[in-house]
């Protein structure tokens, strides 16, 4: 036992020297995020060649945009949106997850523990049943569930609180787990209720997560959001390592940790909710991603949070490229593969022996 105690502070100490630097390491993952992006919209059933579709997307933004031909209706109108939804997804999940997994100091939980990605299933599931698969629009779906997400945030968090007002974070698992079981009984108790086969498909591809049908309204309108509370997020990165350290050592710092993780715990709930809306519910991203990032660049989340985002866009592109490849023409739900992908990763992160979520930069 003498001779291995201090072999645990030299290996921390290694892992640590081979953390890269912050500023190459987001240069070198933006360069393979917008690579992977070009493939994503390359390929497909009907393959387009990279320099065409780089020239495509130079065209429209640009506004020198031609005559739509077959080639470009697939890469603007088709694909573009599809790849842009998927990288913005896949950062919201990313960083929700990070900041979800420094509120509660659990490195296993993710946003789906919390129940937010059940009351966004319930929205959805609501609309698709009593509207039936066709009349389920563009809008009123992903408005659904969000209106789902933004309530079962604020059930978790008003169900949570203790007698003097705060937020403890063992009681706010609790509750999201129960109240996510509970909102994901309703879920199936609608689908068996539904009459029209098509729905029932309909809802059980939503509830695995999928990009089909991305356009640009809701692709930008996710993205946008997503810049914004990552952003903000980053900004405010020292507190959530403060919260990492207890209650009592946030207190001591002069901190209020009550309406601090209230006020990320919304921001948190918001990202869930609008990704979850665009795209259904796809798990593992928001668990795994951020320990990939800690093993990178550390445990401060100034440091996690971009690191994350990137990942996590990088990740779902290519498990999107994947789930339209694999049984072409037949597409896969893309949370099917997240799993896949997400637990061997998972499960090599702990056997490598990640740190705490939280940390000093």
């Amino acid at each position: 036992m003498t001779a291995r105690t201090p072999a645990r502070p030299r290996a921390r100490a290694l892992r640590a020297a081979h953390r890269m630097p912050l500023a190459p390491l987001l240069a070198v993952l933006a360069a393979a995020l917008a690579a992977s992006a070009v493939a994503g919209i390359a390929t497909g059933p009907v393959g387009v060649p990279p320099a065409t579709v780089v020239r495509l997307l130079a065209d429209h933004l640009s506004g020198a945009g031609g005559p739509a031909t077959t080639e470009d209706v697939i890469v603007w109108r088709l694909r573009a949106p599809r790849v842009v939804q998927g990288v913005f997804v896949g950062a919201g999940l990313a960083v929700a997850g990070a900041v979800v997994q420094a509120l509660v100091r659990n490195p296993v939980a993710d946003p789906h523990v919390l129940g937010l990605s059940s009351g966004a299933s319930v929205g959805a599931v609501l609309v698709i049943t009593t509207t039936g698969a066709g009349a389920a629009g563009a809008l009123t779906l992903p408005a659904a569930a969000f209106a789902g997400a933004a309530a079962a945030g604020a059930a978790v968090v008003a169900t949570a609180r203790t007698r003097g007002g705060g937020l403890d974070p063992l009681r706010l698992v609790l509750v999201g787990i129960a109240l996510g079981q509970l909102l994901g009984g309703t879920a199936s108790f609608l689908v068996l209720r539904a009459d029209a086969a098509d729905a029932q498909q309909q809802v059980l591809f939503w509830l695995l997560g999928s990009l089909a049908g991305a356009q640009w309204p809701l692709a930008l309108s996710c993205a946008a959001v997503v810049t914004v509370l990552t952003a903000a997020l980053t900004a405010r990165a020292g507190r959530l390592d403060v919260l990492a350290l207890g209650d009592e050592g946030a207190a001591a710092l002069g901190m209020d940790a009550a309406r601090t993780r209230t006020a990320l715990f919304a921001a948190a709930a918001l990202l869930t909710g609008t990704v979850v809306a665009v795209s259904g519910t796809i798990g593992f991203v928001g668990l795994v991603v951020p320990h990939l990032a800690r093993l990178l660049v550390g445990a401060g989340h100034r440091r996690v949070l971009p690191t994350a985002a990137l990942l996590g866009g990088l990740l779902l592109v290519w498990a999107d490229i994947a789930a339209r490849m694999l049984l072409a023409p037949t597409e896969l739900p893309i949370g099917i593969l997240t799993a896949v992908v997400g637990v061997p990763f998972f499960v090599a992160a702990l056997r490598r022996g990640t740190g705490a979520p939280g940390g000093t930069p």
